[in-house]
Parts: C-alpha cells; sequence; structure tokens
C-alpha cells in the first residue's frame, strides 16, 4: 500500500480542525490588520507587464521593488455581483502576500496541485530558509516537503478568511491537493486527506481529491467526516455524476445536523478536452469532424452544468438544504488556451453562469480582466452544445474514454510533478549538507 508521504508527523495548530482559528501562523504570516494599508501601498510589489494586454496590475511570485500600484473595479468584480460566478486564481507561491492586488481585483480563491508547487519551490529562493531549517533539524524530503506546502496553504487562507466569512462559507477558499501517488488507493486517500486537513486546520482549505473511480468512494467518507473537497481531474460528464453522488452520499452519512459548513466544488477540466480532441478530429479530417475543432469542451462544460441543475433539485436535495446544505458548485479548470489560434478567454467567457467558479492562471485571468465580456452564457446554447455533443458521438468518439485517457494523462502528470520535486529537493539537501561539512 502506498504511503500516505509523511503527513502524520506534520505539526497542526493548536485549535480544532472545525472550529474558527485565531491560532498563530509563522511570523512571515500576513498580518490581516495591515491588509488595507498594503492595498493602497503594495510599493514592494513589482508590476508585471504582458505585451499582448494593457499593463497589468498582476505580481510575480518573486516580486521584489516595483512602482506601487492601488485597487480598483475590474470585470472580476462585476462577473460575481452580476453573474454569480467567483474567480478564482490557479497559482500559489512565495510571498504569498503578492495574493493581496489579486484580492483587491475581484479574486475570491485559490486552486493549487503539484506542477503548481513544483514550480514555485524549484524555481524560487523564498523557501530556503524554511527547507534549510528542516533539513538541518533532520527532516525527512517529503515531510520537508509537506511542511513547506502547508506553511502557504495557511499563509493564503488566512488572506482569504474574510471573504469565507462575508460569504458565510461559500466562497474564499484556497486548495491543497493530496499526494498524487495515491490516486488509486481509497483508503490511504481518506486517510491522507484528513492528515492533510488536520495539518492545515483552516476553515477555509478545500481537500483536493481526483475523480479517479478508486478515489469516488475516498470522496464520499471525506465528505461525510466533515471536510470540505476540491474533487480535481474531472474530463467526462458520466464520471462527473459520480462525483455529485459522491458528495451527495457523503452529506447524507454525515449524521451532522448542520451541513452548511461542509461545501464542495467539483473541478470541470476544459481546454485540455479540446487538446485531446482536435488531435483525434484531425485524424478523422472530414469536413465534418475538421468543423468541430475548438468546440467539444465547452460543448461538454455545457451539458454538465445542465446536469448540475438537475442533481441539485428535487426531494433528496431538498432534504439536505433543510439542514443546511451547499450546493457542490462546478468549477472550471485547465482554462488557459493551448491553442493560439483559439480566443484567449474561450475556456472563460462561453461558460459565465451562476453557482460556479473559474479558476484561472496568469495568462486568462489578465485576458479576461483586459476584454473579457461579463453576462451569462453557460445554458444560452444548449441545443448548439447537444448537437456538438452528439455529431462528435456520431464520428465515433467515446467521449467516457476520452475522459479516461485525460484523467490517466492528468495523474501521471501531476505524479511526474511531484517526483521531480521531491528529488529537487533532495539535491538542495544534498548541496546544503556538503556545504555544512
Amino acid at each position: 500500500m502506498a504511503s500516505v508521504t509523511n503527513l502524520t508527523n506534520l505539526t497542526p495548530a493548536t485549535t480544532s480542525a472545525g472550529s474558527r482559528s485565531s491560532s498563530v501562523l509563522p511570523r512571515s504570516s500576513v498580518n490581516l490588520r495591515s491588509f488595507n494599508a498594503k492595498l493602497s501601498s503594495a510599493s514592494h510589489l513589482s508590476l508585471r507587464y504582458n505585451p499582448q494586454y494593457r499593463p497589468s496590475l498582476f505580481v510575480r511570485c518573486s516580486a521584489s521593488g516595483g512602482n506601487g500600484s492601488t485597487a480598483k473595479r475590474t470585470t472580476l468584480h462585476d462577473l460575481y455581483e452580476k453573474e454569480g460566478q467567483s474567480p478564482w486564481y490557479d497559482n500559489l507561491c512565495r510571498p504569498v502576500t503578492d495574493l493581496i492586488p489579486f484580492i483587491a481585483r475581484g479574486v475570491r480563491g485559490v486552486t493549487s496541485n503539484p506542477a503548481i508547487f513544483q514550480k514555485a519551490i524549484s524555481t524560487s529562493d523564498a523557501y530556503n530558509d524554511q527547507f534549510r531549517t528542516l533539513v538541518e533539524s533532520g527532516t525527512a524530503i517529503k515531510k520537508a516537503y509537506w511542511e513547506l506546502v502547508v506553511k502557504d496553504i495557511q499563509d493564503a487562507c488566512k488572506l482569504f478568511e474574510p471573504i469565507y466569512d462575508q460569504t458565510e462559507a461559500e466562497d474564499g477558499y484556497v486548495s491543497v491537493e493530496v499526494s498524487p501517488l495515491l490516486a488509486d488507493d481509497t483508503k490511504t486517500t481518506i486517510k491522507a486527506a484528513k492528515l492533510l486537513h488536520k495539518s492545515v486546520n483552516r476553515r477555509n482549505v478545500y481537500i483536493k481529491i481526483p475523480a479517479t473511480a478508486p478515489c469516488i468512494p475516498s470522496i464520499r467518507d471525506v465528505i461525510a467526516s466533515g471536510i470540505s473537497v476540491n474533487v480535481t481531474l474531472i474530463f467526462s460528464i458520466a464520471r462527473y455524476e459520480a462525483v455529485i453522488d459522491a458528495y451527495l452520499d457523503g452529506l447524507e452519512a454525515s449524521g451532522l445536523d448542520d451541513l452548511s459548513r461542509v461545501t464542495s466544488v467539483a473541478s470541470f477540466f476544459v481546454s485540455r478536452v479540446d487538446t485531446l480532441m482536435d488531435k483525434m478530429l484531425e485524424k478523422i479530417g472530414t469536413p465534418e469532424a475538421l468543423d468541430l475543432r475548438g468546440k467539444a469542451a465547452v460543448a461538454q462544460a455545457a451539458l454538465a452544468y445542465q446536469l448540475y441543475q438537475k442533481k441539485f433539485s428535487g426531494p433528496r436535495w431538498e432534504a439536505l438544504v433543510k439542514k443546511g446544505a451547499k450546493k457542490q458548485r462546478l468549477l472550471w479548470a485547465s482554462t488557459s488556451v493551448k491553442n493560439p489560434a483559439y480566443s484567449d478567454t474561450l475556456y472563460v467567457a462561453p461558460l459565465i453562469g451562476p453557482d460556479t467558479v473559474s479558476t484561472m492562471p496568469d495568462q486568462a485571468l489578465e485576458a479576461f480582466i483586459d476584454h473579457g465580456t461579463v453576462k451569462r452564457t453557460i445554458d444560452a446554447n444548449v441545443s448548439e452544445a447537444e448537437g456538438v455533443y452528439s455529431a462528435i458521438e456520431k464520428l465515433g468518439i467515446d467521449w467516457n474514454k476520452v475522459g479516461e485517457q485525460l484523467e490517466e494523462e492528468g495523474v501521471d502528470s501531476f505524479k511526474k510533478s511531484f517526483e521531480s520535486l521531491l528529488a529537487t529537493l533532495q539535491d538542495k539537501a544534498n548541496t546544503l549538507k556538503l556545504a555544512s561539512h
């Protein structure tokens, strides 16, 4: 059986996992009392400039120096206030205070994954001091990795806690994923999720669990234990329905009289679907097939939203609502455009609708702020989406098999990122040990 990747010995904060925490973060954590001051005088944050768009007010994680900025209203505010969609940022690294300008401009949550941490930790010096202390104290590499990650998640949770409170646990979440090495291990994923939740010990943390077949029961059991979950790597409608059922089963099995603080999002991946589907359509090569390029991902997502509306209605759901249950919101993930021939807002603009989340990396976020249009689009062309979905099936393409391939590739990619980072940390540790002799 796979290990829980040394989460057992992480030191949680002193308060209980489910309680409101005023616990002490590490000294480098953000002081929320100076939050507003930092928003108006972020002179230590350097601006990021992308010549494709107008000058951006977003920051690099490794920022130093800079010319300052002031908060201003953006399309992200309109996205939430007018259409009920929460814009989240798909990135996290140190210094976590770099998130402050993002929050000021409408970002309402953060997602992370092994690839994001692989890039952050391996390319930045910001983790060196903590890592050196861990190595010098004899901490094992895997445990050191989780210590680095947990600190970032705790600090980010503190920044988004006001949004969490203002929305009564609807928004303001920071997501952290269990080890991708556990994607085929039901029981150990459950154990790892509980340990990670206990270690982070923040009310507004989402524990990410992949939507692999072995992890569907894990999702149910973790929800049943009162832990909020971000279900990730969903690539097909069939698997999405299994994820919804796991959430509902978990709520019903929890035995809780108040379900208002047990929430979830279902991360439905978008652009990767087109990346694979376009290759398959080009291989078929007929005019009908070629005309469907760039349409599959948005069509499937639109139909997933129809399923969402159906499943979160009716007697079963209403019985849970009476106990305070919240809908498991659809979260659009993988929103960056991979094909330069497509619109840079292709995986954001057509998927706007109430009770959804769109998590965007820098490219998609900057593009939407710069020239995105805020209007409800997710169910504006359902018949067209059904037509695209059906036309692809008629070409002999099996949507479920496409989903299975993408899931396998996604899990494998995260495993490689995780293992690569551990190797990088081991090399750093060896260098530190040699330098100390």
